[in-house]
């Protein structure tokens, strides 16, 4: 079946987000005594919530809220504007929308976060519907999967092979299989090709103007 509908990650394959995550990140460590992050170690867990990354940072889950709450305080603020659009993927965007695909963004980033981002790019009004991690208490969309599979509900769309999922971490593949949907790993972002293929994902790009045929495939 043809691909009719593209889910697309936000960190690491829109945009890189990398400066404000780590800056903020450092800065909330540090006002809550812990050692800060290099920023090759903030790279590498820039994707997964942070529950599942913290924990390699140096921050017990249980420990993590007031250094959470220090981040927020600067990302909120300052951090999620120190990010830029990698280079061809605005073009890329609009590739996909000349094509007939239908677009919706799928991040574990919190849903009000990723939608100013986008917002700021120019790039929201691509997008059926943007959908994001929850931050109410007790709402259970923490995870990619989780989070993928509230996208599907909210634009009305079963899961198949007119659907993929592009990302470039392997949680983004591997809550794409959890929803049985293809995913296409990009290499312009955080994880690498070997990281994305042993995830599991159907095709692995190195450019933007690349992923229109890979989808096509």
């Amino acid at each position: 079946m043809q691909r009719t509908h593209v889910l697309i990650d936000l960190d690491g394959t829109i945009s890189d987000s990398s400066v404000g995550i780590a800056r903020s990140l450092q800065y909330a460590f540090i006002e809550c005594g812990y050692r800060p992050p290099t920023d090759d170690e903030v790279k590498a867990v820039i994707g997964p919530p942070f529950e599942a990354t913290f924990p390699s940072l140096g921050v017990p889950v249980a420990d993590m809220a007031p250094v959470l709450a220090k981040y927020r305080e600067r990302y909120n603020d300052i951090g999620l504007f120190e990010n830029e659009m990698y280079n061809g993927v605005p073009e890329m965007l609009e590739d996909f929308v000349a094509d007939g695909l239908t677009l919706a963004l799928a991040t574990a980033k919190p849903e009000a976060v990723a939608r100013r981002i986008t917002a700021h790019f120019g790039v929201a009004e691509h997008f059926l519907f943007e959908a994001g991690a929850s931050t109410v208490t007790g709402d259970d969309r923490r995870t990619k999967a989780q989070v993928i599979t509230y996208c599907l509900a909210e634009i009305s769309l079963e899961a198949g092979s007119h659907v993929v999922m592009l990302g470039d971490r392997d949680h983004d593949v591997q809550g794409a299989l959890a929803n049985n949907i293809d995913c296409i790993g990009v290499t312009w972002g955080f994880g690498s090709a070997a990281e994305l293929t042993d995830a599991g994902a159907a095709n692995v790009v190195d450019h933007p103007a690349d992923v229109l045929a890979a989808i096509r495939a």
